[in-house]
């Protein structure tokens, strides 16, 4: 999809056209999702986080910059939205074995269960880390912001972002070190 046709969609949105939201719930819903995902750990409470986040958007819309990509946007709300849950949480979510999706691969039988296995893995190590960290790797490695944004985003210092991110990925390695 265009620039031209996000924006083209966000105008008519501020112009009360619910069927646009529509079309932008259907078009980043998936990316929503996979960043709620990541950090809350199972598809049920990142589906509810899903929802949420698009609700939170369509009610403050009005301060959403035409001019500017809209999954980012999307994205930073549903992380903050799950942000806010893991807060009133005592302990963080495990992985729910019903909530792993299987790859899609087309490949042998044999691969794809080899690929599951390890995938299975690392978002089980990735659930154990601690909160903070999991925020940190998520909005690094799967949004791809940059460190300024995420201290940003996350309104701590860059400097904790930096050792947040150092210590997230050394423990995952020390964990997933068995795994090649």
């Amino acid at each position: 999809m265009s620039s031209t046709d996000e924006r083209s969609l966000a105008r008519r949105v501020l112009q009360g056209d619910r069927d646009a939201f529509g079309e932008i719930v259907h078009r980043h819903q998936k990316a929503v999702f996979n960043a709620s995902y990541h950090v809350l750990g199972n598809v049920h409470d990142a589906e509810d986080a899903t929802q949420e986040a698009f609700i939170r958007a369509y009610q403050f819309f009005d301060k959403f910059d035409v001019n500017r990509p809209l999954a980012p946007w999307l994205i930073r709300i549903a992380i903050n939205v799950c942000m806010n849950r893991v807060k009133g949480q005592k302990s963080a979510s495990g992985l729910n074995e019903e909530s792993t999706p299987l790859p899609d691969l087309s490949p042998s039988p044999e691969l794809q269960t080899i690929i599951r296995d390890r995938d299975e893995i690392v978002r089980y190590e990735l659930n154990r880390l601690p909160v903070r960290y999991r925020i940190v790797i998520e909005l690094r490695h799967f949004q791809e912001l940059s460190y300024e944004e995420i201290a940003k985003e996350l309104k701590r210092p860059l400097s904790d972002i930096k050792s947040d991110l150092f210590r997230a990925r050394k423990l995952l390695a020390e964990r997933l070190k068995d795994l090649g």
